[in-house]
């Protein structure tokens, strides 16, 4: 999901528009600033969908097996946008996609060229690795984001539909919720409880086997 929202939050340090803004490789050191980045972005009330799906787990797993195609803008040591991507290589196909999985940039530079520079080394690398067609997606009513990728030369758009099913009134999560209210004691009844001693041959009084003789266990 690449998205180019626009925002108006405030990053808290201010950022100097004229500054020089670098494109590089993403690195370890990179992730919590662009985890947090994507949360000022990607907010439940304008991407409920995007919200629900970035998070620290998939930009970890993105990080893990796609370093070579992920970058980051750096601006004053900030990093102040990202671009995620990652290659698909279908089996008894001479086709390879690259695939922009994840696009943001700090709302304070909308427009200034950050999220197209992005892109542009993202495709670069995507060629280097043999890629022959690059894909992007979107809602389709981010037309802030629709405009861009056309801009950079995305075509061939495909509406793309977004559902969602609310599981606490399904029986299994009901059943669920009821177990975690109302946990199972853990106290052994009586009849469970181990005997205190054991005569010799490790028999309890109750047991059918005679003591000292071994019990017969079914194999």
């Amino acid at each position: 999901m690449d998205d180019m929202p626009s925002g108006s939050r405030r990053n808290p340090r201010q950022l100097r528009t004229n500054a020089p803004i670098t494109i590089r490789e993403m690195e370890l050191e990179d992730l919590a600033a662009v985890f947090a980045l994507g949360e000022r972005i990607f907010t439940a009330d304008r991407w409920p969908n995007l919200y629900r799906t970035w998070d620290e787990f998939e930009l970890i797993q993105i990080f893990g097996t796609d370093t070579e195609t992920c970058l980051v803008a750096e601006c004053n040591d900030q990093v102040v946008g990202f671009a995620l991507g990652t290659l698909i290589e279908k089996r008894r196909s001479a086709w390879t996609y690259g695939y922009l999985l994840w696009l943001g940039v700090e709302p304070d530079l909308s427009r200034s060229g950050v999220g197209k520079r992005l892109v542009n080394r993202l495709t670069e690398l995507f060629i280097a690795r043999g890629a022959r067609i690059m894909l992007a997606d979107t809602e389709s009513d981010n037309l802030p984001a629709v405009n861009f990728f056309r801009r950079q030369g995305f075509t061939n758009e495909t509406e793309h539909v977004y559902l969602a099913k609310n599981l606490t009134q399904h029986p299994e999560y009901v059943r669920r919720r009821r177990s975690l209210a109302h946990p199972p004691s853990s106290d052994p009844s009586p009849s469970d409880a181990a005997p205190a001693h054991l005569p010799p041959g490790g028999i309890s009084p109750g047991d059918d086997a005679s003591p000292g003789q071994p019990h017969e266990h079914d194999d």
